[in-house]
Protein backbone atom coordinates (compact mmCIF):
# COMPACT_ATOMS: atom_id res chain seq x y z
CA UNK A 1 0.00 0.00 0.00
CA UNK A 2 1.61 3.52 -0.82
CA UNK A 3 0.74 6.35 1.52
CA UNK A 4 0.28 9.66 0.93
CA UNK A 5 -1.23 13.04 2.11
CA UNK A 6 -4.25 15.39 0.72
CA UNK A 7 -4.14 19.26 1.18
CA UNK A 8 -7.47 21.58 0.97
CA UNK A 9 -5.04 24.52 1.92
CA UNK A 10 -7.58 26.17 4.14
CA UNK A 11 -6.80 28.87 5.79
CA UNK A 12 -5.12 28.66 9.52
CA UNK A 13 -5.59 30.43 12.73
CA UNK A 14 -2.60 30.10 14.58
CA UNK A 15 -4.08 28.12 18.25
CA UNK A 16 -0.98 29.21 19.67
CA UNK A 17 -1.96 33.14 19.02
CA UNK A 18 -4.98 33.36 17.46
CA UNK A 19 -3.13 34.80 14.91
CA UNK A 20 -4.71 34.05 11.07
CA UNK A 21 -2.01 33.08 8.46
CA UNK A 22 -1.68 35.14 5.42
CA UNK A 23 -2.83 34.37 2.30
CA UNK A 24 1.09 34.46 0.91
CA UNK A 25 2.42 32.73 4.35
CA UNK A 26 0.18 29.84 3.62
CA UNK A 27 1.19 29.20 0.24
CA UNK A 28 4.99 29.18 1.80
CA UNK A 29 3.71 26.38 4.46
CA UNK A 30 2.43 24.50 1.94
CA UNK A 31 5.33 24.26 -0.41
CA UNK A 32 7.13 23.74 2.59
CA UNK A 33 4.60 20.71 3.43
CA UNK A 34 4.99 18.96 0.16
CA UNK A 35 8.75 19.31 0.34
CA UNK A 36 8.73 17.17 3.93
CA UNK A 37 6.53 14.61 2.42
CA UNK A 38 9.38 14.20 -0.07
CA UNK A 39 11.91 13.95 1.73
CA UNK A 40 10.11 11.54 4.41
CA UNK A 41 9.20 9.10 1.49
CA UNK A 42 5.78 9.56 1.21
CA UNK A 43 4.22 8.57 -2.13
CA UNK A 44 1.83 11.26 -3.09
CA UNK A 45 0.92 14.71 -2.36
CA UNK A 46 -2.56 16.10 -3.48
CA UNK A 47 -4.38 19.00 -3.75
CA UNK A 48 -7.67 19.96 -3.51
CA UNK A 49 -10.31 22.49 -5.38
CA UNK A 50 -12.53 24.77 -3.40
CA UNK A 51 -14.10 27.98 -4.42
CA UNK A 52 -14.92 29.10 -1.01
CA UNK A 53 -13.08 31.63 1.13
CA UNK A 54 -11.67 29.79 3.57
CA UNK A 55 -9.36 27.82 1.29
CA UNK A 56 -6.52 28.60 -1.16
CA UNK A 57 -6.65 25.83 -3.75
CA UNK A 58 -8.99 27.47 -6.49
CA UNK A 59 -6.16 26.94 -9.01
CA UNK A 60 -4.70 23.30 -8.24
CA UNK A 61 -2.77 23.22 -11.25
CA UNK A 62 -0.51 26.29 -10.52
CA UNK A 63 0.48 25.16 -6.86
CA UNK A 64 1.18 21.07 -8.15
CA UNK A 65 3.56 23.23 -10.51
CA UNK A 66 5.38 25.15 -7.73
CA UNK A 67 5.70 21.88 -6.03
CA UNK A 68 6.96 20.01 -8.45
CA UNK A 69 9.86 22.45 -9.46
CA UNK A 70 10.96 22.08 -5.79
CA UNK A 71 10.61 18.23 -5.54
CA UNK A 72 11.92 15.02 -7.37
CA UNK A 73 10.52 12.09 -6.59
CA UNK A 74 7.10 11.93 -4.75
CA UNK A 75 4.30 11.67 -7.16
CA UNK A 76 2.09 14.89 -7.14
CA UNK A 77 -2.32 14.82 -7.50
CA UNK A 78 -5.28 16.86 -7.75
CA UNK A 79 -8.14 15.55 -4.87
CA UNK A 80 -10.09 16.28 -6.98
CA UNK A 81 -10.43 17.89 -10.32
CA UNK A 82 -14.18 19.24 -10.23
CA UNK A 83 -14.13 18.42 -14.05
CA UNK A 84 -18.45 19.29 -14.04
CA UNK A 85 -17.35 22.53 -13.94
CA UNK A 86 -13.66 22.50 -15.92
CA UNK A 87 -13.13 22.53 -19.78
CA UNK A 88 -11.94 19.07 -20.21
CA UNK A 89 -9.04 20.48 -23.14
CA UNK A 90 -7.91 22.86 -20.54
CA UNK A 91 -7.87 20.14 -17.91
CA UNK A 92 -5.54 17.93 -20.07
CA UNK A 93 -3.30 20.53 -21.49
CA UNK A 94 -2.50 21.66 -17.79
CA UNK A 95 -1.75 18.07 -16.55
CA UNK A 96 -0.08 17.02 -19.54
CA UNK A 97 1.89 20.27 -19.38
CA UNK A 98 2.32 19.79 -15.25
CA UNK A 99 3.43 15.95 -16.33
CA UNK A 100 6.09 17.44 -18.13
CA UNK A 101 7.40 19.95 -15.20
CA UNK A 102 7.53 17.08 -13.04
CA UNK A 103 8.85 14.57 -14.88
CA UNK A 104 5.93 12.21 -15.03
CA UNK A 105 5.01 12.33 -11.40
CA UNK A 106 1.28 13.09 -11.84
CA UNK A 107 -1.64 11.53 -11.39
CA UNK A 108 -5.22 13.21 -12.35
CA UNK A 109 -7.74 12.57 -9.89
CA UNK A 110 -11.36 14.26 -11.21
CA UNK A 111 -14.94 14.27 -9.44
CA UNK A 112 -17.84 16.21 -8.85
CA UNK A 113 -16.49 18.03 -5.12
CA UNK A 114 -18.54 17.86 -2.40
CA UNK A 115 -19.28 21.73 -2.92
CA UNK A 116 -21.29 23.08 -5.08
CA UNK A 117 -19.89 26.55 -5.39
CA UNK A 118 -18.39 25.93 -8.99
CA UNK A 119 -21.76 25.44 -10.28
CA UNK A 120 -22.97 29.11 -9.97
CA UNK A 121 -19.25 30.41 -10.19
CA UNK A 122 -19.05 29.39 -14.02
CA UNK A 123 -22.10 29.83 -15.18
CA UNK A 124 -23.07 26.09 -14.97
CA UNK A 125 -26.76 24.34 -13.74
CA UNK A 126 -26.66 22.45 -10.62
CA UNK A 127 -29.35 20.50 -12.62
CA UNK A 128 -26.90 19.00 -14.66
CA UNK A 129 -24.55 17.73 -12.24
CA UNK A 130 -24.38 14.30 -13.05
CA UNK A 131 -24.72 14.87 -17.41
CA UNK A 132 -22.04 17.50 -16.82
CA UNK A 133 -19.55 14.77 -15.42
CA UNK A 134 -20.24 12.08 -17.38
CA UNK A 135 -20.12 14.26 -20.95
CA UNK A 136 -16.82 15.75 -19.88
CA UNK A 137 -14.85 12.69 -18.47
CA UNK A 138 -15.93 11.01 -21.92
CA UNK A 139 -14.20 13.96 -23.87
CA UNK A 140 -11.42 13.91 -21.26
CA UNK A 141 -10.80 9.93 -22.34
CA UNK A 142 -10.92 11.09 -25.57
CA UNK A 143 -8.12 13.73 -25.71
CA UNK A 144 -6.17 11.50 -23.48
CA UNK A 145 -6.28 8.38 -26.26
CA UNK A 146 -5.78 10.28 -29.12
CA UNK A 147 -3.68 13.91 -30.14
CA UNK A 148 -6.81 14.79 -32.65
CA UNK A 149 -10.23 14.43 -31.46
CA UNK A 150 -13.29 14.27 -33.46
CA UNK A 151 -15.78 14.36 -30.04
CA UNK A 152 -19.84 16.34 -29.41
CA UNK A 153 -21.65 16.52 -26.86
CA UNK A 154 -24.52 18.62 -25.33
CA UNK A 155 -22.99 20.95 -22.84
CA UNK A 156 -19.56 21.63 -24.80
CA UNK A 157 -18.96 22.99 -28.31
CA UNK A 158 -17.81 20.05 -30.61
CA UNK A 159 -14.66 19.05 -31.58
CA UNK A 160 -13.85 18.06 -35.29
CA UNK A 161 -9.94 16.73 -35.45
CA UNK A 162 -8.57 19.63 -33.51
CA UNK A 163 -4.74 18.42 -31.92
CA UNK A 164 -4.95 19.09 -28.40
CA UNK A 165 -1.17 19.75 -27.08
CA UNK A 166 1.01 19.35 -25.17
CA UNK A 167 1.02 15.43 -24.57
CA UNK A 168 2.10 14.15 -21.14
CA UNK A 169 5.53 12.23 -20.45
CA UNK A 170 3.42 9.03 -19.44
CA UNK A 171 1.10 7.42 -21.84
CA UNK A 172 -1.23 7.66 -21.02
CA UNK A 173 -1.36 9.93 -18.40
CA UNK A 174 -3.33 8.33 -14.79
CA UNK A 175 -6.61 9.58 -14.78
CA UNK A 176 -8.57 8.14 -11.62
CA UNK A 177 -12.22 8.84 -11.03
CA UNK A 178 -12.68 10.06 -7.41
CA UNK A 179 -16.20 8.99 -5.34
CA UNK A 180 -18.73 9.52 -2.65
CA UNK A 181 -21.41 6.72 -1.78
CA UNK A 182 -23.12 6.71 -4.86
CA UNK A 183 -23.12 3.05 -6.26
CA UNK A 184 -23.09 4.61 -10.15
CA UNK A 185 -20.28 6.16 -9.86
CA UNK A 186 -18.82 2.57 -8.90
CA UNK A 187 -19.88 0.98 -11.63
CA UNK A 188 -19.04 3.77 -13.84
CA UNK A 189 -15.72 3.94 -12.94
CA UNK A 190 -15.65 0.14 -13.35
CA UNK A 191 -16.82 0.18 -16.55
CA UNK A 192 -14.34 2.44 -17.68
CA UNK A 193 -11.16 0.48 -16.33
CA UNK A 194 -10.35 3.33 -14.66
CA UNK A 195 -8.86 3.45 -10.59
CA UNK A 196 -11.25 4.20 -7.91
CA UNK A 197 -10.34 7.26 -5.57
CA UNK A 198 -12.92 6.55 -2.78
CA UNK A 199 -13.42 10.00 -0.37
CA UNK A 200 -14.22 8.52 3.10
CA UNK A 201 -15.74 11.55 5.03
CA UNK A 202 -17.99 9.63 7.79
CA UNK A 203 -19.27 6.71 8.16
CA UNK A 204 -17.52 3.12 8.96
CA UNK A 205 -15.10 2.38 6.26
CA UNK A 206 -16.00 -0.85 5.99
CA UNK A 207 -19.54 -0.45 5.10
CA UNK A 208 -17.88 0.62 1.45
CA UNK A 209 -16.58 -2.93 1.03
CA UNK A 210 -19.90 -3.48 -1.22
CA UNK A 211 -19.11 -0.39 -3.33
CA UNK A 212 -15.78 -1.74 -4.36
CA UNK A 213 -17.02 -4.76 -4.53
CA UNK A 214 -19.41 -3.79 -7.03
CA UNK A 215 -16.76 -1.76 -9.13
CA UNK A 216 -14.57 -4.42 -9.44
CA UNK A 217 -17.23 -6.79 -10.33
CA UNK A 218 -18.70 -4.07 -13.08
CA UNK A 219 -14.77 -3.57 -14.53
CA UNK A 220 -14.44 -7.42 -14.69
CA UNK A 221 -17.77 -8.07 -16.62
CA UNK A 222 -16.28 -5.34 -18.85
CA UNK A 223 -13.09 -7.45 -19.38
CA UNK A 224 -10.67 -5.04 -17.56
CA UNK A 225 -7.67 -7.14 -15.96
CA UNK A 226 -7.88 -7.13 -12.08
CA UNK A 227 -4.32 -4.92 -12.19
CA UNK A 228 -6.42 -1.79 -14.48
CA UNK A 229 -8.81 -1.79 -11.09
CA UNK A 230 -7.00 -0.32 -8.29
CA UNK A 231 -8.62 1.59 -5.73
CA UNK A 232 -7.59 4.49 -3.14
CA UNK A 233 -9.31 6.35 -0.28
CA UNK A 234 -8.97 10.18 0.52
CA UNK A 235 -9.93 9.92 4.50
CA UNK A 236 -9.36 12.78 7.01
CA UNK A 237 -6.01 12.08 9.48
CA UNK A 238 -3.33 13.30 11.92
CA UNK A 239 -0.68 11.37 12.91
CA UNK A 240 0.97 12.67 16.63
CA UNK A 241 3.28 11.43 19.10
CA UNK A 242 0.53 9.67 20.94
CA UNK A 243 -3.14 9.41 20.23
CA UNK A 244 -4.08 11.61 23.08
CA UNK A 245 -1.44 14.16 21.68
CA UNK A 246 -3.01 13.43 18.05
CA UNK A 247 -6.64 14.23 19.16
CA UNK A 248 -6.13 17.13 21.38
CA UNK A 249 -3.71 19.16 18.25
CA UNK A 250 -6.65 18.19 15.94
CA UNK A 251 -9.96 18.30 17.66
CA UNK A 252 -10.38 22.43 17.91
CA UNK A 253 -9.96 22.63 13.75
CA UNK A 254 -12.58 19.36 13.47
CA UNK A 255 -14.78 21.33 15.31
CA UNK A 256 -14.82 24.81 13.68
CA UNK A 257 -15.00 22.86 10.09
CA UNK A 258 -17.52 20.53 11.09
CA UNK A 259 -19.99 23.44 12.70
CA UNK A 260 -19.38 25.73 9.61
CA UNK A 261 -20.23 23.03 7.39
CA UNK A 262 -23.43 21.67 9.75
CA UNK A 263 -24.75 24.91 9.73
CA UNK A 264 -24.71 25.27 6.12
CA UNK A 265 -26.40 22.10 5.52
CA UNK A 266 -28.43 22.01 8.38
CA UNK A 267 -27.26 19.34 10.42
CA UNK A 268 -26.63 19.45 14.50
CA UNK A 269 -23.37 20.81 15.71
CA UNK A 270 -20.60 18.20 16.12
CA UNK A 271 -20.17 17.32 19.75
CA UNK A 272 -16.69 15.64 21.29
CA UNK A 273 -18.36 12.76 21.49
CA UNK A 274 -18.68 12.56 17.71
CA UNK A 275 -14.96 13.01 17.06
CA UNK A 276 -13.89 10.36 19.48
CA UNK A 277 -16.57 7.53 17.74
CA UNK A 278 -15.32 8.95 14.50
CA UNK A 279 -11.36 8.52 15.88
CA UNK A 280 -12.13 5.30 17.20
CA UNK A 281 -10.99 1.41 15.53
CA UNK A 282 -13.77 1.72 13.12
CA UNK A 283 -14.63 5.04 12.60
CA UNK A 284 -13.50 7.17 9.01
CA UNK A 285 -11.05 9.59 11.08
CA UNK A 286 -6.90 8.00 10.70
CA UNK A 287 -6.03 9.83 13.98
CA UNK A 288 -3.76 8.51 16.69
CA UNK A 289 0.13 7.55 17.25
CA UNK A 290 2.00 5.23 13.98
CA UNK A 291 1.01 2.07 15.63
CA UNK A 292 -2.17 2.92 15.46
CA UNK A 293 -2.87 4.69 12.49
CA UNK A 294 -0.65 2.04 10.73
CA UNK A 295 -2.74 -0.79 12.13
CA UNK A 296 -6.21 0.91 11.02
CA UNK A 297 -4.66 1.02 7.57
CA UNK A 298 -3.88 -2.60 7.41
CA UNK A 299 -7.37 -3.42 8.71
CA UNK A 300 -9.32 -0.97 6.44
CA UNK A 301 -7.27 -2.50 3.34
CA UNK A 302 -8.18 -6.34 4.77
CA UNK A 303 -11.53 -5.27 4.67
CA UNK A 304 -11.75 -3.66 1.30
CA UNK A 305 -10.06 -6.15 -0.45
CA UNK A 306 -6.81 -4.63 -1.04
CA UNK A 307 -6.08 -0.86 -1.13
CA UNK A 308 -3.58 0.63 -3.81
CA UNK A 309 -2.73 3.92 -1.98
CA UNK A 310 -4.25 6.06 0.78
CA UNK A 311 -4.06 9.78 1.20
CA UNK A 312 -4.63 11.20 4.21
CA UNK A 313 -6.02 14.87 4.29
CA UNK A 314 -4.72 16.58 7.12
CA UNK A 315 -5.91 20.47 6.66
CA UNK A 316 -7.26 21.92 9.68
CA UNK A 317 -8.05 25.36 10.32
CA UNK A 318 -6.47 25.47 13.87
CA UNK A 319 -3.74 23.46 13.57
CA UNK A 320 0.35 25.16 13.67
CA UNK A 321 2.31 24.76 11.11
CA UNK A 322 4.60 23.09 13.17
CA UNK A 323 2.06 20.31 14.25
CA UNK A 324 1.70 19.91 10.97
CA UNK A 325 4.91 19.26 9.13
CA UNK A 326 5.40 16.85 12.53
CA UNK A 327 2.48 14.96 11.84
CA UNK A 328 3.40 14.22 7.56
CA UNK A 329 6.95 13.35 9.07
CA UNK A 330 5.54 10.62 11.74
CA UNK A 331 3.09 9.54 8.59
CA UNK A 332 6.34 9.09 6.20
CA UNK A 333 8.87 7.56 8.54
CA UNK A 334 6.70 6.06 10.50
CA UNK A 335 3.26 4.47 9.32
CA UNK A 336 3.90 4.45 5.83
CA UNK A 337 6.96 1.71 6.64
CA UNK A 338 4.61 -0.40 8.44
CA UNK A 339 2.22 -0.64 5.38
CA UNK A 340 4.52 -1.22 2.68
CA UNK A 341 3.69 -4.86 2.50
CA UNK A 342 0.00 -4.26 2.46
Amino acid sequence: MHVGVDSFVSTVTDPATERVVGAQERIEHLLAEIALADAAGLYSFGIGEHHREEYYDSAPPILLAAAAAQTSRIRLNSAVTVLSAADPVRVFQQFATLDLVSGGRIDLVVGRGSFTEAFPLFGLDLADYDSLFAEKLDLLLAIRESTHVTWSGRHRPALTGQGVYPRPVQDPLPIWVGVGGTPESFVRAGLLGLPLMVAIIGGEPRRFAPLVELYRRAGAEAGHSPDRLRVGLHVFGFVGDSVQSAADTIYPGWHEMFTKVSRERGFPPPSRAQFDLTSGPDGAFFLGDPDTVAGKLRRVSQQLGGLDRVSIQMTNTRLAHADLLRGIELLGTEVAPRVTDV
